[in-house]
């Protein structure tokens, strides 16, 4: 009955926030609902709200205008889903490359500080949903139907604000993108740890041997990256670089956890050999592309720090969308070259696997159904998902009614389970 009742309280402050600001309201009430139904952990420490920075100036990202349309993907709706175009384009000063201030936010996503830096969303890192949707189309000729997926994930799995559809691509903006913090409580954004960003990831810290660090570039881990695959970041060289770290973070993190979220880790992997590569490079996904969007620079010692993410110069994007159905291919095929359990550690020399969906006993079995791949990353916005050994990401009342919104035809189209709002 408990359940119930702080459900109905989390809907109805969200539709009428100003409730929690009325006479006699425990707010504290509203704040123990969002916490059983996230169970997410506050964006404390590093990359928490006192140390996040703060841009009283916001502009929404630049938008795209004729000569200069790209895919022509506005207002988060479906753009053209054509490529092979140079972005950004020659002449087109309004997303001409400009290096982040100290008012502005960046985060672990290379693709995501590439874009801001470029204006293809907001400068200061406090983005929208159509925002995000809108950059991915027509910077990346990422498909509608990811576009959308990867924008829902960010705002519900990661801890933007399905109300106000604003999310961080970095650190705790709770003040900036939260509909009444007293309800919602702590936005950590992409920052926030096990969501969107986990452990043993490509470039970035382990969140607990870095004391929250979990976000910034990491010049030893790219050159570890670069080593492994030989400066040719290809599936099977990523693949190879992936169970490298997943077996450094689960010997060195003794808080180390590889849940479900984890697979968009293979997902971000793919992105380099199928999103950066530019076609003036033969679509390869080389170290001058890469280490480009990365904000990679190599010194006179051959170790590697770190300067602002750009898209390259005469970058081409990809010419096919890249679709939910390709990056669930990629995602399966990295996972099943070099296969890790899904889990996390217990204790020395102790690890638990869990079981999710498709994930049994800590696998992804390489005889999963094409229904259950094609349903596979949808399931993180649309499931209770553990997000430690002992926690659970529940989807709210209004990230379903989200999901619903955005994704309830890609859903149906695909024969996966829809969520009941």
């Amino acid at each position: 009955m408990k359940t119930f009742v702080l459900s109905a309280l989390v809907s109805t402050a969200a539709a009428f926030p100003w409730v929690v600001n009325e006479p006699g309201v425990d707010a504290s009430l509203f704040k123990e609902a969002r916490a059983q139904y996230r169970r997410q952990q506050a964006g404390t420490g590093d990359g928490g709200a006192a140390t996040c920075p703060f841009n009283a100036n916001h502009m929404p990202a630049a938008p795209v205008k004729a000569p200069y349309l790209y895919n022509n993907a506005k207002d988060g709706k479906q753009g053209n889903q054509k490529g092979g175009y140079q972005v950004p384009a020659t002449g087109d000063t309004a997303h001409q490359f400009v290096a982040p201030g100290s008012g502005d936010i960046r985060g672990p996503c290379p693709g995501l500080n590439a874009a801001a830096n470029h204006n293809f969303l907001a400068h200061d890192g406090i983005v929208t949903f159509n925002e995000l949707v809108d950059a991915q189309q027509n910077v990346y000729n990422v498909g509608y139907d990811l576009a959308n997926l990867l924008a829902v994930l960010g705002l519900t799995l990661a801890d933007g604000d399905p109300v106000t559809q604003k999310l961080s691509i970095g650190c705790d903006a709770t003040t900036r993108t939260s509909v009444n913090p007293a309800l919602t409580g702590s936005e950590p954004g992409l920052d926030g740890h096990n969501k969107f960003e986990a452990d043993s990831s490509l470039t970035r810290n382990d969140f607990f041997t870095h004391g929250g660090d979990n976000f910034r570039f990491n010049g030893t881990l790219f050159g570890y990256m670069t080593q492994t695959t030989g400066a040719n970041y290809n599936r099977e060289g990523l693949s190879k670089y992936r169970l490298q770290r997943w077996q450094q973070s689960q010997a060195e993190n003794q808080n180390f956890y590889f849940g479900p979220a984890a697979l968009l880790l293979y997902g971000a992997a793919s992105f380099l050999y199928e999103l950066m590569p530019s076609g003036t490079h033969g679509y390869a996904p080389d170290l001058a592309t890469i280490s480009s969007f990365f904000g990679a620079k190599q010194n006179t010692d051959k170790s590697w720090s770190f300067t602002a993410e750009k898209i390259p110069d005469n970058w081409t994007n990809r010419v096919a969308p890249y679709t939910n159905q390709l990056v669930t291919q990629e995602i399966l095929a990295m996972y099943l070259e070099n296969p890790v359990q899904f889990g996390g550690n217990t204790g020395p020399g102790t690890f638990n696997a869990i079981s999710f969906n498709s994930i049994q006993n800590g696998k992804i079995s390489p005889n999963i159904s094409p229904k259950d791949t094609a349903c596979l990353l949808y399931q993180l916005a649309t499931e209770r998902i553990p997000s430690s050994l002992n926690g659970v990401i529940t989807p709210t009342v209004q990230a379903l009614a989200l999901v619903a919104t955005k994704l309830g035809p890609a859903l149906a189209n695909l024969g996966c389970p829809q969520p009941l709002t």
